[in-house]
């Protein structure tokens, strides 16, 4: 629909593009073009190419929309000039001298990361980690949670590309207060230092999927910022 802005999302890890199944149908249904990244998680410089990727194929401007690691993905990739806006879900956002990890480990450590395997090269999520995650959904969501995800390479969180789009594009954070997998304090800090609209809710670390309706009002703030 003319004048309507694009939304791409970018999901973090233990995820896939499915996490915004919720918000989809009603932003197509508005008439956004949508595209959700699909990303494996095997290195940063890959996976700020596959959401510049889909940046590229839809037209502009564009709400880039990040969950968790999905934050650090659209700090980088949303220095496009396609990129009118960023929405961050509960998620990181290091500066240009920081990486993820270094910007997690400022603040105490989560109980998710008491929940982890290591093998094969990569870190999993177990079962009894999905109360931390995704505690407030369902019990057969939190199992589709588990199936659904992407398993991240073990250094991911050490690597760094460069760019720190919030630094000049208007940004949205919603902080969620029940967070066990992204420190709370750690969100309402990125949330300050990019100067964003700043929106609480009482969620797990998925807000998108326990919130819906929520999320889909913030998103729907920075798209209407970007219509003439």
């Amino acid at each position: 629909m003319a004048g309507k802005a694009s939304i791409v999302f970018a999901h973090g890890l233990w995820a896939d593009g499915s996490c915004f199944s919720k918000l989809i149908p009603a932003l197509q249904a508005e008439g956004h073009e949508v595209y959700s990244s699909q990303h494996g998680l095997d290195s940063l410089e890959g996976d700020v190419a596959c959401v510049t990727r889909a940046i590229e194929h839809v037209p502009g401007p564009v709400v880039l929309v990040g969950h968790s690691y999905g934050g650090t993905l659209i700090t980088k990739a949303g220095v496009h000039d396609r990129v009118g806006a960023l929405v961050y879900i509960a998620a990181l956002a290091p500066d240009e001298d920081e990486t993820s990890q270094g910007q997690q480990e400022k603040f105490a450590p989560m109980p998710v990361f008491g929940q982890l395997d290591i093998a094969d090269g990569r870190i999993w999520l177990r079962e009894s980690g999905l109360g931390d995650f995704c505690g407030d959904l369902p019990a057969d969501e939190q199992k589709l949670v588990l199936a659904t995800g992407a398993v991240p390479v073990v250094d991911l969180f050490n690597q760094q590309v460069p760019g720190t789009a919030w630094r000049t594009k208007p940004s949205w954070y919603i902080v969620a207060n029940h967070d066990r997998t992204v420190n709370p304090d750690l969100e309402r800090a990125a949330a300050e230092r990019m100067g964003a609209k700043t929106f609480d809710i009482d969620s797990s670390h998925v807000p998108m999927l326990s919130h819906p309706d929520f999320v889909l009002d913030v998103i729907r703030d920075a798209a209407k910022s970007l219509e003439p």
